[in-house]
């Protein structure tokens, strides 16, 4: 996993014009590809239902910026 955080954030870097990269667009859709992928196949192997808990978390995430906001 830190082989993938490692190679997103050179790709990161690359979008911001802080490190050179050719192809940086088509690079960085393949990558967070990769996470999608590896995300999806961890959730199927432990049984989490991810859609389910993805809107869990974006309503536990919306009631503490409305806390912060106010």
């Amino acid at each position: 996993m830190a082989g993938f955080v490692s190679d997103l954030s050179k790709i990161i870097m690359a979008k911001h014009d802080l490190r050179g990269m050719e192809d940086v667009d088509e690079k960085l859709a393949h990558e967070l590809s990769d996470y999608l992928w590896s995300i999806l196949v961890l959730a199927s192997k432990y049984s989490i239902d991810l859609p389910s808990e993805f809107m869990k978390t974006m309503d536990l995430l919306d009631k503490r910026i409305g806390k912060e906001l106010a």
